[in-house]
């Protein structure tokens, strides 16, 4: 048995990839998670009103491209960045997020359509109180959409620098080898 580790909150996970190679990847929780949405909302509230005062001359045309700007905002934006921008929004960019599937391959437009469309059942009754609680409940932090999806939202890994070889001369092995050895 593992001493006093049993009680320690492991958010780490380790996944196989099928070369045979053992990646390990750190799940994220639901601050950051909650942290990177706000400053998503943060950033469509900021396009909204920019787009609102743009075409406030317009009238009800001005109002047509500002509700279909709304929607597409809503629904379109995660999906396109999640899949375009190497798995994050700006908001998860920011807290150094990234969704991936469950076995640590880059999402794809229909693991991504999925997450971000089940986001509206999450968001029920109000404030994400749903999504919080599947969060809460399973080990790996996932929402309902990243359940249907089998996606992953996990902290990004910086990226370490090159390891340098050091200069060595060739050594000479003490005893012979054959051209077979």
């Amino acid at each position: 048995t593992r001493p006093e580790r049993e009680n320690v909150l492991d958010t780490v996970r380790r996944v196989a990839t099928p070369e045979g190679v053992e990646i390990t990847l750190r799940v994220a929780g639901p601050v950051p998670r909650a942290l990177a949405y706000a400053l998503a909302l943060l950033l469509r509230g900021a396009v909204m009103f920019a787009l609102m005062i743009a075409v406030s001359a317009l009238g009800n045309f001005g109002s047509a491209i500002l509700l279909l700007t709304a929607f597409l905002l809503a629904w379109l934006y995660p999906v396109s960045f999640e899949v375009l921008s190497a798995g994050a929004t700006p908001g998860k960019r920011a807290m150094g997020l990234i969704v991936l599937n469950d076995d640590g391959t880059p999402v794809r437009w229909p693991s991504s359509l999925t997450r971000n469309l089940l986001r509206a059942i999450d968001f029920l009754p109000f404030l994400y109180f749903i999504g919080f609680v599947a969060m809460v409940a399973n080990r790996d932090f996932k929402r309902l959409g990243d359940l249907a999806a089998n996606t992953l939202v996990v902290y990004r890994d910086e990226k370490s620098a090159a390891a340098s070889i050091p200069e060595a001369g060739p050594i000479a092995p003490s005893i012979p080898l054959t051209l077979a050895e």
